[in-house]
């Protein structure tokens, strides 16, 4: 199975479902994450993901424009107020709408940080097991 998660950034939301994806299912599957409009992993999507054992710290931000959809069995789009990024082709797509955990607001306490985070990396997870369950 191959799968891609889109989002904005590529720094938090498909940077934690690319991990969690590959660790909940394991060698047999190609993961990939990308973003319209990629910047560099957050440091809280990192941190996310170490407490569940899975270390993210080697992924980097792509863009999806060199990609090919048509690659894929399935394009997961992880964008909830923001416009998320479109791939054409003939490809299985999902709408996971889960909110963006960063911002830019510098009065956010480093903790809400970290539970906004932990809120969308289990949210995620929680629709790759329901995927897994739904395709096994």
């Amino acid at each position: 199975m191959k799968l891609l998660f889109l989002c904005v950034a590529n720094s938090a939301r498909s940077q934690m479902a690319e991990g969690l994806a590959r660790h909940l299912l394991g060698p047999g599957a190609e993961v990939m994450s990308a973003g319209s409009a990629p910047t560099k992993p957050n440091p809280y999507a990192i941190e996310a993901m170490a407490e569940r054992g899975i270390d993210i710290t080697s992924y980097t931000s792509k863009s999806f424009d060199s990609l090919d959809a048509a690659a894929f069995d399935y394009v997961i789009t992880l964008c909830a107020e923001e416009i998320c990024p479109y791939l054409p082709g003939k490809t299985q797509r999902l709408h996971w709408p889960i909110d963006d955990p960063a911002s830019p607001d510098p009065s956010i306490p480093p903790e809400e940080f970290r539970r906004r985070f932990a809120r969308a990396r289990d949210v995620i997870e929680a629709r790759i097991r329901t995927f897994m369950a739904a395709n096994a």
